[in-house]
Parts: C-alpha cells; structure tokens; sequence
C-alpha cells in the first residue's frame, strides 16, 4: 500500500481525551472506523459504545455516514500538513426498551383510580 493513501485520523471523545491516532487506508469505510473505536474503547469511561451504531462520527461539522470511505472525508480545503485529522465522537446508546414496554409503564403511572360511595 503506498504511503500516500494512508491517513492518520485521531479520534476525539466527549470527556476530551483521544484515541489514536491510528493509520487507515484511504479506501477505509467509516463503519470500519466505528468498529475499531468499539473495541479500543478505553476502560473507566462512563459511556460505553456496545456496538458500532451507537457511534456518530463527527468531521468538519458533518456527521459521517457509514457507507463514505476516509478518502471522502478529508478536509474540504485542502491537505492537512504535519498532523492527524481529528474526527469527534459521539455515543448515543441505543434505547433498550420497546414502544410496547413504555405504554405499558406509562399507563402504570398515569393510571386512573376511582372510588364509588
């Protein structure tokens, strides 16, 4: 692979520490990206990423979708010279529970009761 299609990208979490940087090929996908931040997700943190879909990824103001290879997420002006794109992270844990299961407690709470003398 020669050395111009690979790029260094640094991934930025909400706490503001990084992971990486790390070297990925050009043709790279940003779904291969999520997965490798799901596993080297560091330990102690708060908020942890179960599964790829959990992750958004965040570069120049865009929100990256999975399918767009690194190469179509460079920067829009231009090389970066001397560095590591940096691409934010962010996890929005999925939700656990169904629409079904919220009926259900929301009727729990709401419940009418009436008393007939």
């Amino acid at each position: 692979m020669p050395e111009e299609d690979l790029v260094d990208i640094k991934f930025r979490l909400f706490d503001g520490s990084d992971l990486g940087p790390f070297r990925y090929s050009s043709a790279s996908t940003v779904e291969m990206l999520k997965e490798r931040i799901v596993s080297d997700w560091p330990k102690g943190k708060t908020v942890v990423p179960k599964v790829a879909n959990e992750i958004k990824l965040i570069s120049f103001g865009k929100i990256l979708e999975n399918n767009k290879t690194v190469s179509q997420c460079k920067a829009p002006f231009g090389e970066l010279t001397g560095g590591a794109m940096v691409m934010h992270v962010v996890v929005q844990p999925s939700l656990t529970k169904t629409k079904a299961e919220k009926k259900v407690e929301d009727s729990k709470k709401f419940g009418c009761s009436c008393c007939i003398m």
